[in-house]
């Protein structure tokens, strides 16, 4: 089997995309030693001073945005991204090209934070302008690598254009605040229907809420996003409805906890699945985000029902984090391992075949060796075709970072004996010969393949033509590996959705007029740009 997926996927929100960070680099940074020989040679270099730049006209500089963590955070930069780009700012993969680097981070384990922090250190040891935004600042804004820095908080993602400009000024802007509905509730945030440039033109990702019911002690998202604050059904069915004129033909629910949706504004989830699926296209697919088993348990008779759906994929993923009762409770996670058990029970007696997958914290403070075994006995009785397996992080603030430290070398121990009961089944030999239909929407790590899904959203790796992407293909399984099958195409692809999708880097929601000019330079700034080239006009023939 080719070495497309040879990695452990470190979290389903990982986008399997030739843009993510590789396996290689999102572990790099849990080395107790490593060698990074080019941040050693960045750091030997002299500082270089910072541009400021008082009398350019903002929107005609060039941005680079990085993101770490979920698709919440994608989603965020990718709203961030259209809001510059519609203003004239020009977007680049290349970070040395760009006079500004918009950072948007993850709080959720420390190697994710100390890949932020390092990028920061980079971008200012060369006189690059820098903005910050998701969980870290906002959960921890005292920071103090953090000092001197603009921020955009999570629910101002809305007011980038105005923070970037400021920054390349040479000014600090920090914005924290929070989105409140008409009646003074916590909103989900900024409009789901601003203007945004999507990381792949073929997927939606759509906050539906943000924020969560739980406390749990081992967790800084929760300083970061808050409380429970859902966007209106309405808002999200009409972005859903826009994104597949744009030739969009996957969609990604995405929230802290997608199963908590709606209780703040008196609706539910299966509502609001109800609501979409009736908007999606023939050959279209949605996929919804995570859930924590105490809110999906309310609703597990229509979340099979919705599973059933031709245009839903037969996929849920369902964070369990440890098979002890004891640790769940020292974890505050508000439910059992029974109650976990009846949710992946009734789903797959309901939906034979669906893919659910899981996440397993190893060490957390008060695991002990007995309650370690019993996670193993969870895994071992459904070996979860996708299981994220991670070790304890202690997160400053945190209650569980006061708790007393499983040592490092069991913690270890424990996470490498899962891994390895986790390597020693393959959960996809018995499809080889299957023939499946699959929605093609991505490209692989290696790049040698591309990346498709069939309806339990299981990866089919197919062959590397132009052809095929973003179509749907009948192919018929080949081989399996730990991670993807390979699927080779028997029939002409079809073109699922309604439109040919938007064109990589072109911005979603603007009329291709507007596309071409973006948006209108204000009267002020253009006084101001006649003025600097009339004031240099005279220094010329003058000075």
């Amino acid at each position: 089997m080719p070495g497309a997926f040879s990695e452990i996927i470190d979290d389903i929100e990982d986008l399997i995309s030739s843009q993510d960070i590789t396996p290689k680099e999102r572990y790099a940074s849990r080395k107790s030693v490593s060698v990074r020989s080019k941040k050693k040679e960045t750091k030997d270099l002299e500082p270089v001073e910072k541009v400021f730049l008082e009398s350019v006209v903002p929107g005609t500089q060039t941005i680079y945005v990085k993101t770490w963590g979920c698709a919440h955070n994608n989603s965020d930069s990718e709203y961030m991204a259209g809001l510059l780009a519609a203003q004239g700012y020009k977007l680049t993969e290349d970070k040395w090209q760009a006079q500004l680097w918009l950072l948007n981070s993850c709080t959720v384990k420390s190697p994710a934070e100390d890949h932020f922090k390092n990028e920061i250190e980079l971008g200012q040891s060369r006189g690059i302008h820098v903005v910050v935004a998701g969980c870290v600042p906002q959960g921890a804004p005292r920071a103090t690598y953090l000092q001197g820095l603009s921020v955009v908080g999570v629910q101002q993602i809305d007011r980038i254009v105005e923070i970037v400009e400021e920054t390349l000024k040479g000014h600090t802007v920090r914005l924290f605040g929070q989105k409140k509905t008409d009646g003074g509730k916590k909103a989900g945030g900024a409009s789901l229907l601003l203007p945004k440039v999507r990381k792949n033109p073929l997927i939606e990702i759509i906050p539906i809420n943000t924020g969560c019911l739980n406390q749990c002690t081992y967790c800084k998202t929760k300083h970061a996003r808050g409380e429970l604050g859902s966007y209106p059904p309405e808002e999200i069915v009409e972005r859903a409805r826009q994104s597949f004129t744009e030739g969009v033909c996957e969609i990604w629910l995405t929230s802290e906890d997608t199963g908590t949706y709606g209780r703040d504004i008196g609706t539910t989830l299966p509502e609001l699945l109800w609501q979409l699926v009736e908007v999606i296209p023939e050959g279209c697919r949605l996929r919804l985000g995570m859930t924590n088993p105490p809110y999906i348990l309310e609703h597990l008779a229509e979340i099979a029902q919705i599973m059933h759906h031709p245009r839903v994929y037969k996929f849920l993923h369902v964070p369990v984090q440890s098979g002890s009762d004891e640790v769940l409770s020292d974890m505050k996670r508000e439910y059992t391992r029974a109650d976990f058990e009846r949710v992946v029970d009734y789903l797959r007696h309901k939906v034979p075949g669906m893919t659910i997958a899981t996440d397993i914290i190893c060490g957390f403070p008060t695991e002990t060796e007995a309650n370690f075994e019993d996670t193993m006995s969870l895994c071992k009785k459904y070996k979860f075709p996708s299981l994220f397996i991670n070790q304890f992080f202690p997160r400053p603030g945190t209650p569980a970072a006061k708790m007393q430290r499983v040592p490092g070398q069991e913690v270890k121990k424990r996470t490498k004996q899962l891994s390895d009961f986790f390597r020693s089944y393959e959960p996809y030999g018995h499809k080889i010969g299957e023939i499946q239909q699959v929605l093609v929407t991505d490209i692989s790590h290696d790049k040698n393949y591309y990346v498709a899904h069939n309806e339990y959203y299981e990866q089919v790796l197919v062959p590397k033509q132009d052809r095929y992407m973003g179509k749907m293909l009948t192919v018929q399984i080949t081989s399996a590996g730990k991670f993807s099958m390979m699927g080779q195409p028997i029939d002409k692809p079809k073109m699922p959705g309604l439109a040919q999708p938007l064109k990589k880097g072109e911005v979603s929601g603007l009329t291709k007029t507007e596309s071409k000019r973006a948006v209108p330079i204000p009267i002020f700034t253009r006084i101001l740009f006649v003025a600097v080239v009339l004031r240099l006009i005279w220094m010329f023939l003058y000075g």
